[in-house]
């Protein structure tokens, strides 16, 4: 299992599921727009802090960003 990849796509549905635009998230979360693309495309390799304060942007759990998906 590449967690990498699993993140961005649990990250990535969240975002759509709570109809945000990956900028929108950016700006919400502090994070950059092109840290969102590559996170969400398991591109990037996020610390715990950044799971942390993407979930509370999200307004989810850090645990679901980890739980593993269909795909896995």
């Amino acid at each position: 299992m590449d967690m990498r990849k699993l993140v961005g796509r649990n990250a990535r549905r969240i975002r759509e599921k709570a109809g945000l635009t990956q900028e929108q998230l950016a700006e919400i979360s502090g994070f950059s727009q092109q840290y969102i693309s590559g996170l969400e495309k398991g591109r990037r390799n996020p610390t715990i802090v950044t799971l942390y304060e993407l979930a509370a942007a999200l307004h989810v759990s850090h645990v679901e960003l980890v739980l593993p998906d269909e795909q896995d």
